[in-house]
């Protein structure tokens, strides 16, 4: 019996579209004999559906539409197995039901990617492609991934973050900034992807401008030095936390001081079905043999560092001006995966995707391995009266 895999996308999430095509990518280029593989489209109600045509890209041109014509489950534990059970459940007649057995996860940003969703797979026993909690957790938090890398060595640009609470009080907020860093500064959402809400401010009606901005999308902001003359560099990682390679490496070729969610996903014709790999771009980036491998290197560094499974984009800033090279943020789900930067090394896109999903195995299988309960119940014998039950 083949196992059921089902690949994950949508969600309460800005990148909610873009994940589509990231799914549904993924789930067409999917070819693996042991498995039977099927889309799980979550609704930006957080409301799940199989069936219905959810294979088609184009069916999803009306997004209530394509609901309404699939089946709507939840998830449900039954011993040992996971299943996707019809909802509501029928009065009189049988009630839809599918095993689940390894959920490939194809989602992006905020509700998502963040360690939330895979918190909720992981609770209910069905392991997952990509990422675990802690490290999706990480790999969202743009600040505290900071501290994490430069901890380990990799170079990042200093940088500060403020809340909501910080924004009430708008001029205290701007001189904070103002005297931490000289313009231009680059604002951004801590914990978005798809550059939504990014932006750089050469003074200070832009930073007041591109605080308002970010703060529509977040309720914590990280404010760094933005590189005048950059030059962006990106390199995906496979593997785990105890081996990973590198793939080739790329300069996305943006219209602005930043690659933005228009460069990305709206500017190439063609863009509507293929993501992320429809962004203009260079492959192999053009630098030195040797500030190849540097970055190479430092994406499987980083990679490790964060405890990340799967495959994630690492994405660099090379300061033209210094030759500095810096960590820019890492993308633990990446737009279209990044297959496009693993076919230049000879992996093609269906290679990839069972490479993903034997680490999900590996995963798994260690996890089984360990302890996370003890068979004695020690309210049997307690005392339930005062403090912490002694």
């Amino acid at each position: 019996m083949k196992r059921q895999i089902a690949f994950v996308f949508g969600g309460m999430s800005v990148e909610h579209e873009i994940s589509i095509i990231t799914g549904l990518q993924a789930f067409n280029a999917f070819s693996d004999p042991h498995y039977e593989a099927f889309p799980l489209y979550i609704t930006k109600d957080n409301e799940m559906y199989v069936g219905g045509g959810l294979d088609k890209i184009e069916n999803y041109r009306n997004l209530k539409a394509v609901s309404e014509s699939a089946q709507r489950v939840i998830l449900v534990k039954e011993g040992k197995r996971a299943k996707l059970v019809g909802y509501p459940q029928k009065r009189f007649g049988k009630t839809f039901e599918r095993e689940i057995d390894i959920a490939f996860l194809c989602v992006h940003g905020t509700n998502v990617e963040d360690g939330a969703l895979q918190g909720y797979f992981q609770t209910l026993g069905v392991p997952i492609v990509g990422c675990d909690v802690e490290s999706a957790a990480l790999g969202m938090d743009k600040f505290t991934q900071k501290a994490v890398l430069k901890d380990a060595g990799i170079p990042v640009l200093p940088a500060k973050r403020y809340t909501a609470k910080d924004y009430q009080e708008l001029d205290e907020l701007v001189a904070s900034i103002e005297g931490s860093f000289s313009y231009p500064v680059i604002v951004k959402p801590v914990n978005l992807g798809s550059s939504v809400g990014i932006s750089v401010a050469n003074d200070r009606a832009e930073l007041v401008r591109s605080l308002d901005d970010a703060f529509l999308y977040a309720s914590v902001v990280l404010v760094e030095r933005a590189i005048s003359n950059l030059r962006e560099i990106n390199c995906a990682v496979l593997g785990d936390i105890e081996d990973a390679e590198a793939s080739e490496i790329e300069e996305p070729i943006s219209s602005d001081e930043i690659l933005s969610y228009e460069d990305k996903y709206m500017n190439n014709q063609k863009g509507g079905s293929k993501g992320m790999a429809s962004v203009s771009r260079k492959i192999p980036a053009e630098v030195s043999p040797e500030m190849r491998e540097e970055i190479r290197s430092l994406a499987v560094r980083a990679f490790k560092a964060l405890g990340c499974n799967g495959v994630a984009r690492i994405d660099f800033m090379i300061d033209v001006d210094s030759g500095e090279l810096f960590f820019n943020e890492i993308n633990t789900i990446p737009g279209s995966l990044s297959f496009y930067l693993w076919e230049p090394l000879g992996v093609p896109y269906s290679e990839l995707l069972n490479k993903m999903v034997s680490l999900a195995n590996k995963r798994a299988r260690q996890n089984r391995s360990l302890t996370f309960s003890f068979d004695t119940n020690v309210l049997d014998s307690a005392s339930l009266s005062g403090a912490k039950g002694k």
